[in-house]
């Protein structure tokens, strides 16, 4: 409407203006309902390609977006396991502030329990073993020393035999000699069993039981970690919003979260608008732009674009069963999702996270008019012209943020 009223001033205007004063022409005399078409047919040809034109140049080279969300970023709150909620310590209500750290609910771990009490007395049993091998050490090493002492003794009657027998041969007979020297041999043998049974207990108590010690403690760290996961814990500062979880319920990490929590540093840090296509070659990171947000009326909210998405995400293909059909992905037109960020701080902080907004980018060509010297003289007023016309998608912005509260509350009767 409008742009038809200002095309209207340099196109109908003047035509009518040269009939009337020109040509003498007076409206109910020769400019009737039935021949203002043939009057002032020039002028309404010229308004109707004017305005198309001025409007097909503003939504072009100003594009807008109603499809624009202030979003934030969310965690969903999950156990590492399944299984039955046994306490609360989040209260019901719809928004709990919570820290770090902060106990949220904890499931039933009872056989988690049993599992420490079961490792915690392996444990135990090792630790036994070992004061009991202690034990078995020193009676492995008293049968060492009465085995050297057992050895000494038959090895000094041996040596007294012999050295008898060298002196006289009838004094000792060969018979006993050789009967000692048995006798030396044996006390030879169970010292060396002594020996290693000896070395079989300090490697039982240096090697196998501090082993055995070892995995007994890591199983029972395990199950002290398993006790652990069964109180979920908030894993950052931020908001557990409609936390309705209550003892008895089932959680399941894969088919039913226990909620959600917002971080709080994911609110109010920026707004995601979908574009048309046709606006692709438009958009670029930098550009400034405005929004209007029902939630805050009577606000226009100054933004840049900083990133704008190099795909559009209605043509992704992903793995499956099926196969991939264009007409199934043509049936929705995608869009060219821009990020948006307020172009000045805190200019989002008074707009709640998941609001929807009307978004309107503006193209400037200010530093090209400034600095590029090669610009013609038709380029150089066609980009005057395109700036020019971006106050239209201004205008029609602050009309849309006026009139919204009267047509929401009372002209739709909500």
């Amino acid at each position: 409407m409008f742009e038809t009223l200002f095309c209207s001033m340099i196109t109908i205007l003047p035509d009518y203006l040269f009939r009337r004063y020109v040509q003498g022409k007076r409206i109910g005399h020769e400019i009737t309902l039935y021949s203002v078409w043939y009057e002032l047919r020039y002028g309404i040809v010229s308004c109707l390609m004017l305005t198309i034109s001025l409007i097909t140049l503003i939504f072009y080279f100003h594009p807008s977006s109603t499809s624009a969300v202030s979003t934030f970023r969310v965690l969903p709150i999950l156990p590492e396991g399944s299984g039955r909620v046994a306490e609360v310590f989040v209260p019901l209500s719809l928004d709990t502030e919570v820290k770090a750290g902060d106990a949220l609910f904890k499931l039933d771990s009872s056989r988690q329990e049993a599992d420490v009490t079961t490792a915690k007395q392996q444990v135990a049993e090792i630790e036994g073993e070992i004061a009991l091998a202690q034990g078995e050490l020193a009676v492995a090493s008293a049968q060492v020393e009465q085995a050297e002492a057992a050895l000494k003794q038959a090895q000094d009657e041996l040596d007294t035999k012999q050295e008898l027998f060298e002196r006289n041969a009838n004094v000792v007979s060969e018979r006993d000699i050789e009967k000692l020297q048995t006798t030396v041999d044996s006390r030879q043998g169970a010292l060396a069993a002594a020996q290693a049974n000896k070395e079989l207990v300090e490697t039982k108590i240096n090697v196998a039981l501090p082993a055995s010690l070892e995995s007994a403690r890591a199983r029972l760290q395990e199950a002290e970690v398993e006790l652990s996961k069964m109180t979920v814990y908030a894993g950052v500062d931020g908001t557990v919003s409609q936390f309705v979880l209550r003892p008895g319920d089932i959680v399941n990490p894969l088919m039913r979260p226990a909620g959600v929590l917002i971080p709080a540093d994911s609110q109010q840090e920026r707004i995601v608008a979908g574009f048309s296509q046709i606006e692709a070659q438009v958009m670029k990171p930098g550009m400034v732009a405005e929004a209007f947000c029902p939630s805050v009326p009577f606000t226009i909210i100054p933004l840049v674009v900083t990133d704008v998405q190099n795909v559009i995400a209605s043509g992704q293909v992903t793995a499956g069963s099926q196969l991939f059909d264009t007409s199934q992905a043509a049936t929705k037109q995608g869009t060219v999702t821009a990020i948006l960020e307020p172009l000045y701080e805190g200019g989002l902080d008074e707009l709640p996270p998941g609001a929807s907004c009307s978004v309107n980018a503006y193209t400037s060509n200010h530093d090209r008019l400034t600095s590029d010297e090669n610009l013609g003289t038709g380029e150089f007023v066609f980009l005057h012209v395109i700036d020019t016309v971006g106050i239209v998608h201004a205008i029609m912005i602050r009309g849309q943020a006026l009139r919204y509260p009267i047509t929401a509350l009372v002209l739709t009767g909500h």
